[in-house]
């Protein structure tokens, strides 16, 4: 597969490449406006030019024009904002607010690779704009395409993270756009609340069929790789210091792999260990978290710990009721050892540890996203708001790259599913030439 080549774009910081190159594929190219991300993607892949960025630019479009008219497949997620636009009529890729989507559409059209990925949020179903989005990309009929919900978590990925894919081949190749083809483990267990004489507590429900009961059977093995829960993907950097200023431990200062999955993220990081600072907490947040099970969330509070300052300092915004807000509904969330996380996002109090009353590191973040612990997350040295950056400074960034990111486990299910049709087309050429 070393043969077949990759171009990503509006890349963030690699989960798309990462999981093409775990598959074989080698990563020509990246390009991004995020400066940070960008220097991640550089950092992660250094044989690849990394085209910095708005692809609406001339020459940045001329660059990633060069780079993707030699690769065998085109990958991308462009940012898309206006698919509600559809209940007017209007064509998705017509709207002003859509011309990354335009551009990733044309650089298509003029590059004409064997194949393609284009993965994006599952809204685009709800607001009905699948049809449409089939439709540009098969270019008049020059490809044949696939569109599919995933979940990450039947990909190996210890967090359920749905994304929409649209998968294309050209036509006349002699290739077919794949199905991909997952555990069924996300449709096969589940977490329930129960009401405690204390507190409530939460359990794994799992359906009497052959199927969830095998899922059950994966997520209890340490060992077995067909769903992995949050528990087996980092209780190996459950004793990470808080607060520690340092970002990186030697291997020496954490304790053996203790599952297949922690075996398998640290088997190409042999030194140092990195991104694994630990934020500090404020009081109220650490007493909160104390009076919240594994699994839980703030809804799980008593009610004396739903006022909004509990010791008198005043942080964050207030909403003038002396209570936590509707804004809190996603707040103080626990990881449930025994299942895989929920959908992380781009900040580092969207989760809290199952067992220590503290919030994760990028470190995690990355394992639950199924990045290797050689991927190392960076930012532009740079200082100040440079041209694409965002606020928050370069710790949120990272947690902001991390949370965006693709997992690259999925990526990877993807890059085999399209490597088999390219494959078949080249043994097919290999096979006429070697009968001429």
């Amino acid at each position: 597969m070393s043969k077949f080549t990759v171009i990503d774009l509006f890349s963030g910081a690699g989960g798309l490449s990462e999981g093409f190159r775990q598959a074989g594929f080698t990563v020509v190219a990246g390009s991004d406006n995020d400066p940070d991300a960008l220097s991640t993607f550089s950092r992660n892949f250094p044989e690849a030019q990394a085209v910095l960025g708005d692809v609406r630019q001339p020459a940045v479009r001329e660059r990633v024009l060069d780079a993707a008219r030699q690769v065998s497949v085109l990958a991308g997620g462009p940012p898309c904002q206006a698919f509600s636009q559809v209940r007017n009529h209007a064509r998705v890729i017509d709207d002003p607010r859509n011309s990354l989507y335009r551009e990733f559409v044309s650089i298509l059209q003029a590059a004409l690779p064997p194949a393609f990925v284009m993965e994006n949020v599952t809204g685009i179903d709800q607001m009905g704009a699948r049809h449409q989005i089939l439709t540009d990309l098969a270019s008049e009929g020059e490809y044949e395409v696939r569109a599919q919900v995933v979940d990450a978590a039947d990909y190996g990925v210890p967090q359920t993270r749905k994304r929409l894919l649209f998968l294309g081949v050209r036509r006349g190749l002699g290739m077919i756009a794949p199905t991909l083809q997952g555990s069924g483990a996300t449709d096969s267990v589940a977490l329930a609340r129960f009401a405690g004489d204390r507190r409530p507590r939460y359990q794994l429900v799992v359906q009497q069929n052959l199927l969830s009961m095998r899922v059950a059977e994966a997520l209890a093995d340490p060992n077995d790789l067909l769903a992995v829960t949050a528990e087996q993907a980092i209780s190996d950097l459950a004793d990470l210091p808080v607060g520690h200023r340092n970002d990186a431990l030697s291997h020496h200062e954490l304790p053996e792999p203790k599952t297949a999955y922690q075996t398998e993220m640290r088997r190409m990081c042999k030194t140092l260990a990195l991104n694994v600072q630990v934020p500090r907490l404020n009081r109220d947040t650490e007493l909160r978290l104390i009076g919240i099970p594994q699994g839980g969330n703030h809804r799980d509070l008593e009610e004396a710990l739903l006022e909004r300052y509990l010791t008198g300092h005043k942080w964050g915004q207030s909403n003038g009721t002396g209570l936590l807000s509707r804004k809190h509904f996603y707040a103080y969330r626990r990881l449930f050892p025994s299942l895989w996380a929920w959908t992380l996002n781009t900040k580092s109090d969207c989760v809290y540890h199952y067992s220590s009353n503290r919030a994760l590191s990028v470190r995690e973040f990355a394992r639950l996203q199924s990045f290797p612990d050689h991927f190392v997350f960076t930012t532009d040295l740079r200082r100040g708001m440079i041209d694409g950056r965002h606020d928050g400074g370069p710790a949120h960034s990272r947690y902001r790259q991390a949370g965006n990111a693709v997992p690259p486990l999925l990526a990877k299910a993807v890059a085999q599913s399209l490597a088999n049709q390219l494959g078949n087309v080249a043994a097919s050429t290999q096979k006429r030439a070697s009968a001429g």
